[in-house]
């Protein structure tokens, strides 16, 4: 009977930079990450891991990974002198420093980017099952993301999220115009719970606006009525 361990310690559960790892693998099938964008950062034990960036996230491995500390000083680099921290970091310990997450999770996925066109500047839905895996919320609930206006490079966003975050107490997550989306939660699990939630939202919103109808609108009173008040 093998005795072999798996990579990440002495027990069964991987290390955090293996997780990251496995998770961008899961993440690249979603459509999240393509093209070396998005990614995820996990904070655990007073250390910050996270992916390099301007890679193919779905081929990293967990010695690719950074461990930082929680001021963003690299404690461990890859031995791969290439390589480089994530352009989303400042981004990462917006979420680890304001909102004391255990993980973010950066997505690029496509209907995450079409659900910041328009001049909302935030993205709203109410009465859909999945608004229940958000944190704080419940079916009735509106849930409202903040969207942010796009930069340049990505870690010049960092301001910009600091305020969003900040000005919605209540969203797990900051949308990015023509670009994505950031999502946290106290920990990886968490935070892949709600960031399949809100991808489900976003796409379900956009659906239904193709049939005509508002996400944004509940039933009641309001039931039915389509996009553009015609009933």
């Amino acid at each position: 009977m093998s005795s072999a361990l798996p990579s990440g310690g002495s027990d069964s559960t991987p290390s955090p930079a293996q997780t990251i790892a496995e998770l961008c693998q899961q993440f690249y099938g979603l459509g999240w990450v393509s093209g070396t964008g998005g990614g995820i950062s996990i904070r655990q034990g007073g250390r910050v891991y996270m992916a390099p960036s301007g890679v193919q996230k779905e081929r990293i491995r967990g010695a690719d990974v950074y461990v930082m500390d929680e001021q963003g000083e690299v404690l461990e680099a890859p031995a791969d002198a290439s390589l480089k921290p994530s352009e989303c970091a400042p981004l990462f310990y917006n979420a680890f420093r304001l909102r004391d997450a255990g993980a973010v999770i950066h997505s690029h996925a496509m209907y995450a980017m079409l659900a910041t066109l328009g001049d909302a500047d935030t993205f709203e839905c109410t009465e859909l099952e999945m608004i229940k895996g958000i944190e704080g919320h419940g079916y009735y609930d509106r849930l409202v993301v903040p969207i942010i206006d796009n930069t340049a490079r990505e870690s010049e966003l960092a301001d910009r999220m600091a305020e969003a975050i900040e000005a919605y107490p209540r969203s797990q997550a900051v949308l990015v115009r023509r670009h994505g989306v950031y999502v946290w939660g106290r920990d990886w699990v968490k935070a892949k719970t709600q960031a399949e939630c809100y991808h489900y939202l976003f796409e379900a919103s956009l659906r239904m606006r193709e049939l005509g109808f508002s996400a944004a609108v509940g039933s009641g009173a309001t039931k039915a009525k389509l996009v553009g008040g015609i009933e």
